[in-house]
């Protein structure tokens, strides 16, 4: 029996699943399950990287403790945060979150150096202030001594690989997504580096997902007294893994990938890099067999666990179920929001922040836990039925239906609405749509899948998918156009 293990960091907690091959279906395990909470320390906000490397190895710790012999393991983890790697091998400072605000102006101080037509064309990637290429700029800006000290660029599955093998590889789905890899000629991107002055030593051999990118060190192996596996470098950007893990049956396909983030696009064999593209904020990330992410980010689940955040803050608790529960009983379409204004980027009260939208766009603002809840939820499936339909005609394609994975799919009234909002059935699963990808990515490597196309068909067969088909389309369909009005969404 194959046992092998994934690990799959999200922005809020990650997990260990065991994953098996048992009678020609996949059996997953979660063996450990951990909270990723970011550290405020004065004015930054940070990753804390060692906790979550020590959480690593508990996950392997719990894998000895139960009797399992592993034959390999994997990580995958959120885009565009990395890490430096000091002359001495050692970690020079703590990673930065995407979401701290040293990056703010960055962007468009960038931009007064560089334009960003010529970014988006050498690198096919949609401009997001967080981006890697920003956040190296505003630490030049500032003058860091991260850059001073700093040898080695390793993003955050690349750091955690180091840890654990000694060995320092960038992996090609999380390089594409930091607006520094040139998809065309499928190497970082010299001219780029050239203008911005940041060396070529810093970025390493890029390995493609599947690679083996090292075994455990004898030190990881005499702390735990466990035996020494090979680490896999498999689509190492979360949504890579997803991606992989769409049970798709038809090559022509559109995913959600369904979280704190929500990722919807397509997989293309090359990167769509034009005018449109550009113009439309589309960004084309590593894949696995050789393919291309058509995608576009959406805020995503993110606004509302800040507005559950502040809830507790204020004292009132409430679980998921019930605010869902609460969204189903609240009167439909009374606002509408753009779920990806950037107003709603940072962490913070943004219960406030909405009621601040509304206003701002002649709304009546929510005012109950449900109103507020409904909101977000209505919007999100408005903001996916726009982008569904952006992503068909960049890519040419005409989409049956929605893939939705993640973690997000255990919200039946989000689905249930995002197939109102397209039109097209849902189909919801699998909801650890990431760490399967990640697993069966290892089994590729291993022989035992022929490709990803067997891969996905084994998925499908090993859990359950959940239709949903539209339902009140001429509601949805006029609540689309106020959305586009109130949003000022014109494509």
């Amino acid at each position: 029996m194959s046992s092998i293990l994934a690990f799959d960091l999200g922005a809020s907690s990650g997990r260990a699943l065991l994953g098996r091959l048992v009678d020609g279906k996949i059996e997953v395990e979660e063996l450990h399950r951990f909270s990723n909470d970011p550290v405020q320390m004065g004015n930054r906000l940070h990753w804390d990287i060692l906790r979550l490397y020590h959480e690593i190895k508990q996950g392997l710790l719990k894998a000895k403790h139960a009797g399992i012999a592993l034959q390999s393991m994997a990580i995958d983890s959120w885009a565009v945060d990395f890490g430096f790697i000091g002359k001495d091998g050692e970690l020079v400072g703590n990673p930065y979150h995407y979401r701290d605000r040293h990056t703010e102006g960055a962007m468009e101080s960038l931009f007064a150096q560089i334009p960003p037509a010529i970014i988006f064309a050498r690198t096919g990637i949609q401009f997001l202030p967080f981006n890697t290429i920003y956040q190296l700029f505003a630490l030049k800006l500032a003058n860091s001594p991260l850059l001073k000290e700093g040898n080695r660029f390793l993003m955050i599955p690349d750091l955690l690989r180091y840890f654990l093998t000694g060995q320092m590889h960038n992996e090609f789905s999380n390089a594409t997504t930091t607006q520094l890899y040139n998809p065309v000629e499928s190497k970082w991107d010299t001219e780029l580096l050239k203008l911005l002055e940041f060396p070529k030593s810093w970025f390493g051999d890029v390995l493609k997902p599947g690679s083996h990118a090292g075994m455990l060190q004898p030190s990881v192996c005499e702390e735990l007294g466990i035996p020494s596996i090979p680490v896999y470098a498999v689509a190492e950007h979360d949504t890579g893994s997803a991606v992989a893990a769409v049970p798709a049956t038809e090559k022509s396909f559109a995913y959600l990938s369904c979280g704190t983030w929500s990722l919807m696009g397509t997989e293309v064999n090359k990167p769509v890099i034009n005018d449109l593209t550009q113009k439309l904020n589309f960004t084309n990330e590593g894949g696995v067999a050789g393919t291309y992410r058509l995608l576009k980010n959406i805020m995503g689940l993110w606004i509302l666990q800040e507005c559950r955040r502040e809830w507790e803050r204020a004292g009132k608790s409430y679980s998921f179920p019930e605010l869902v529960q609460m969204a189903a009983e609240a009167e439909p379409f009374a606002a509408l929001i753009d779920p990806d204004d950037s107003s709603f980027l940072p962490p913070g009260d943004m219960p406030s922040r909405i009621v601040q939208y509304c206003r701002q766009t002649g709304q009546q603002a929510p005012e109950s836990a449900g109103q507020f809840v409904r909101c977000i939820l209505e919007s999100l499936a408005l903001k996916y039925r726009y982008v569904f339909e952006l992503t068909e005609r960049l890519s040419g394609q005409r989409f049956n239906g929605l893939h939705m994975v993640g973690g997000g799919i255990q919200n039946t009234l989000l689905c249930q609405w995002s197939a109102n909002a397209i039109g097209k059935p849902v189909w919801a699963g699998p909801a650890e749509g990431s760490a399967i990808g990640n697993l069966v990515v290892q089994w590729i490597s291993q022989g035992q899948f022929a490709d990803i196309w067997e891969a996905r068909k084994v998925i499908r067969d090993s859990f359950p998918i959940t239709i949903y088909e539209p339902e009140e389309r001429e509601a949805w369909n006029d609540a689309f156009e106020r959305f586009c009005v109130i949003t000022g969404l014109t494509e």
